[in-house]
Formats: structure tokens, C-alpha cells, sequence
């Protein structure tokens, strides 16, 4: 079942616990790929009274960081290291400012695609981190803003869980000093898929 509006406009905590198990689909004119998510990350609430200083938002307001203050169920693009992107879910209700870092998934479809754009054969390496899953269904800056309700980049629920779920704290954000403590990042138990 396609995600709607409504599944975005919760807090990016519990939207982030929801994403685990779920499917993106992305649909360009080199063809579909598709993958399961099983690692996410959380940013920009508060936790135990501390704002999230490791999010994009944490300063206000930005040319950068608008999108994140809209309404949920949009994707937040980024560049890292001048070179890949990272792609994020805005959460919640316009003028709030929660979002989901997508961390990994388990590729599902379209894997010669992926392979090509990647220019890597081996399927563990495919998606398992940020910038490598953008490149593998071909996500960029054009994406930025985009509806993820639409038709071409969107979250699919395909089965049903509960899917097991590991906790820990958020990887490199060390330059937080509250926010590199938040247990904030959900992964799929067991998975052989999430990043290193």
C-alpha cells in the first residue's frame, strides 16, 4: 500500500520506526529500482528537553533547510563532500521541522540498474549508506522538494510487520553536543544490509 500524506505528518521518532520494513520506490526513464529500508535516522525534535544540534535545523531557517519546515511527505536532498547526495522525508505538519535520514536498504528491483550506476557488482555494497543508495536509484538534487506522494520517488508498505528493530545512537555527529547521545537510529535486526 502507498503511503499518503497522512503517514508523513507524524514526528520524525515514530515516523522513523515506521520507515523500517517499508519500500521506496523510485521510477526514472532508465527504469524502476526498489529497495527496503533498514537503517533511518531521526533529526531535528527535541529529546529529555535538548533540541536536536545535530540536525540541518537547529539553526532556523535556511535556504537549505526550508523544505523541512513544510509539510511532511517531501523529500529533503543534500549534498555531502561536494559529491553525493543524502536523502531525507520531512515529517510532521508545516511549521514544524522533523525529518528521516534514509541510511541503507536492502535492494529489491531493478538490481542491473543499480549495478550500472554504481558501477559495483557486489549487491551488499549496493545501498548499505547514504550517498550510496541515492546514487543507486538515481536520486539528485532535482529531487529536492519532491512530492513523495507522487509518481516518482514514493514509500510503499508491502508487508506487514512488526519488524525487529535494533536502537542505537546516530552515526557522524560528533560535533553535537547533545545530539550525538540520541537514540535516534533505527535499525532492521539482523540485517546484513545497514552501513558500517
Amino acid at each position: 500500500m502507498k503511503w499518503t500524506r497522512e503517514d508523513f505528518l507524524g514526528d520524525a521518532v515514530t515516523t522513523a520506526r515506521k520507515l523500517i520494513g517499508a519500500v521506496i520506490v523510485s521510477k526514472t526513464p532508465e527504469g524502476i529500482t526498489t529497495g527496503r529500508i533498514v537503517e533511518c535516522e531521526a533529526y531535528g525534535e527535541t529529546y529529555q528537553g535538548h533540541k536536536d544540534d545535530g540536525a540541518h535545523v537547529f539553526k532556523g531557517l535556511t535556504p537549505r533547510t526550508r523544505i523541512i519546515f513544510g509539510e511532511g511527505g517531501h523529500a529533503y536532498v543534500y549534498l555531502i563532500y561536494g559529491m553525493y547526495t543524502c536523502l531525507n522525508f520531512v515529517c510532521g505538519h508545516e511549521g514544524e521541522s522533523g525529518s528521516v535520514l534514509i541510511r541503507a536498504l536492502e535492494p529489491l528491483e531493478g538490481l542491473d540498474l543499480m549495478k550500472k550506476r554504481r558501477h559495483q557488482t557486489k549487491e551488499k555494497l549496493l545501498t548499505s549508506g547514504p550517498g550510496r543508495l541515492t546514487q543507486a536509484l538515481g536520486i539528485d538534487m532535482s529531487y529536492y522538494g519532491m512530492d513523495l506522494t507522487g509518481d516518482t520517488l514514493y514509500v510503499e508498505t508491502r508487508e506487514k510487520g512488526p519488524w525487529p528493530l535494533e536502537i542505537t545512537k546516530r552515526k557522524n555527529i560528533d560535533y553535537a553536543i547533545w545530539g550525538k547521545d540520541f537514540p535516534w537510529r533505527f535499525l532492521l535486526k539482523g540485517s546484513p544490509y545497514v552501513s558500517k
